[in-house]
């Protein structure tokens, strides 16, 4: 199991931090980019359907054809919290070495793509989140966040 953990989690976790690093670096070289929620939701489902195959591998390879409900869970989950963990690990070494200004740069971005009356809540809002994101743990918790679920 634990082989087939670490490599469908490696898998799924390169898959994601690629998407990672080429939408930062899209962000960053076009201030007018926008992004597609739909692109990005359609392939982190097919990122984490890497999960079922996963697991159907651990059933076909180890398990003689079967396994149980809570077997199969527990597989998916380890996959999954390996495919995030290499996805935070990436993106500390990335943001604080590579684009340490990512909150400012991102910032701008939420502030033009706002209507005229969020503005100052939005600022608000980002003012917070700029200086939340100065706390490492947060920002592994954050990123965790936005992967894990």
């Amino acid at each position: 199991m634990k082989r087939n953990v670490l490599l469908f989690g490696l898998i799924v976790g390169l898959a994601l931090c690629a998407n990672m690093i080429v939408m930062v670096n899209m962000m960053y070289a076009n201030t007018h980019f926008k992004g597609n929620d739909l692109l990005g939701y359609a392939a982190m489902v097919a990122m984490f359907s890497l999960i079922f195959f996963g697991v159907r591998n651990h059933r076909n390879k180890d398990l003689d054809g079967f396994i149980s409900f809570g077997k199969a869970f527990k597989t998916g989950a380890l996959i999954a919290l390996v495919a995030a963990t290499l996805y935070v690990i990436v993106w500390m070494f990335y943001y604080y070495l590579f684009v340490p200004d990512f909150i400012d740069v991102y910032t701008n971005f939420v502030l033009k793509n706002c209507t005229p009356g969020d503005l100052a809540a939005k600022t608000k809002e980002m003012a917070d989140f700029k200086e939340m994101y100065k706390n490492p743990l947060f920002v592994i918790l954050i990123t965790y966040s936005e992967v894990l679920p």
